[in-house]
């Protein structure tokens, strides 16, 4: 079955996957450096408005311009030095002009991002539908990495994404939009109870609000019968994770870990191992 939906369109129909796969990941990389740099631009001019400072003037700095450049020596990176993966592996890691260390995360990026455009085809086919897991898989991506670096989940792509999944279940999606409805209320309130409860108990905060939009968001996708095992896959990926930084001498058992890209794989896999998973949390 799965063989049957990747060759539907024939190793053309594939390798096309592959290209596209590997260039979102290439625009992902983009949007996980630029967009929290965007954000707290925004949020200081919002503070120098409020203090009545005069404003900085500064290059224009979004998603397009300026152009990609090497963080250590300022190049601007050439077409041919953005091709997905290809370029890192000839230029062996390394800027072309400094000769400074090129992040292996690059290529990582591109090729998960890929991998999981793959896997979402095998399991929807090249169908409306897969196209719009494809757009819930890439949002993910993004956030995951925005989170682990920040700490930050923009309201930029988790509110849309939770529109998206209402949209997208209105269409004949996932599942139906009743539940589609139910699962975004739920995820958000469930996330925000145990937030309170936590601070009320512990005086503490245990989350963030984007966590809450994040599980909302994927509500909206997979519906509220899927939240069990989402919440579940995420806080034990959580878990496993926080020990073995522990263990490795990586983090102090105190030190917070963002909860955004676990829940973002606990989605993932809810979406994709759903038929599975669903008997098992209501039988």
């Amino acid at each position: 079955m799965i063989a049957q939906a990747l060759m539907s369109w024939g190793w053309q129909g594939l390798a096309l996957l592959i290209f596209i796969g590997l260039s979102v990941g290439s625009f992902l990389n983009v949007v996980i450096y630029r967009l929290p740099v965007m954000l707290n631009r925004q949020w200081e001019g919002q503070a120098r408005e409020i203090l009545n400072e005069p404003e900085q003037s500064t290059e224009p700095f979004n998603l397009m311009v300026p152009r990609s450049r090497c963080p250590s020596c300022g190049a601007t990176i050439g077409a041919l030095e953005n091709v997905p993966v290809l370029s890192w592996i000839a230029l062996r890691g390394r800027c072309r002009h400094c000769k400074a260390g090129i992040s292996a995360r690059y290529p990582l990026v591109e090729v998960l991002t890929a991998a999981a455009s793959v896997a979402v085809v095998a399991g929807f086919g090249y169908t409306w539908l897969g196209l719009a897991c494809l757009v819930f898989t890439w949002a993910l991506v993004a956030l995951t990495f925005i989170d682990y670096d920040t700490q930050l989940l923009p309201d930029q792509i988790t509110l849309p994404l939770v529109w998206l999944g209402l949209l997208t279940n209105l269409l004949g999606g996932v599942v139906p939009l009743a539940d589609a409805v139910v699962g975004a209320v739920a995820g958000y309130l469930f996330l925000w109870a145990t937030y309170w409860a936590f601070k009320l108990i512990t005086g503490k905060e245990g989350m963030g609000y984007g966590d809450f939009k994040l599980f909302a968001a994927i509500g909206a996708w997979l519906g509220w019968q899927m939240l069990p095992a989402t919440v579940l896959i995420a806080c034990s990926a959580a878990l496993l994770y926080a020990l073995a930084t522990t263990v490795a001498g990586k983090r102090e058992s105190s030190q917070p870990i963002p909860f955004g890209p676990f829940l973002a794989i606990g989605g993932w896999v809810s979406l994709g191992a759903r038929d599975t998973l669903l008997p098992l949390f209501l039988p």
